[in-house]
């Protein structure tokens, strides 16, 4: 599917790579960010949003998986954002106050 803005064709699927990508640059440097903080502080509280920054990250790659067709590889990442996500609500959960 092609539509044209300011006289430029742009492709839907192209859009969506562009996308993926700025998604996966923003969570990998929050993600970043969480765990310099940790380190350099020494406060390990925040490191639930850090796994699931990681998660999200895991997730962007999964998907680039799929659509290059290398499905095994996806479902690899697709598992290991679950697995993440869980261990983040987990430990957002036993965090103590």
């Amino acid at each position: 599917m092609h539509y044209e803005i300011n006289s430029k064709k742009f492709n839907l699927k192209e859009e969506r790579k562009v996308l993926l990508k700025i998604l996966q640059i923003v969570f990998s440097i929050i993600a970043f960010s969480l765990s310099a903080y940790g380190l350099i502080t020494q406060d390990y509280q925040l490191n639930y949003l850090m796994i699931l920054f990681l998660g999200l990250f895991m997730l962007t790659l999964g998907i680039k998986e799929f659509q290059r067709e290398r499905k095994v590889y996806g479902w690899f990442l697709i598992g290991l954002f679950l697995f993440s996500v869980f261990v983040s609500i987990q430990s957002f959960m036993y965090t103590p106050s």
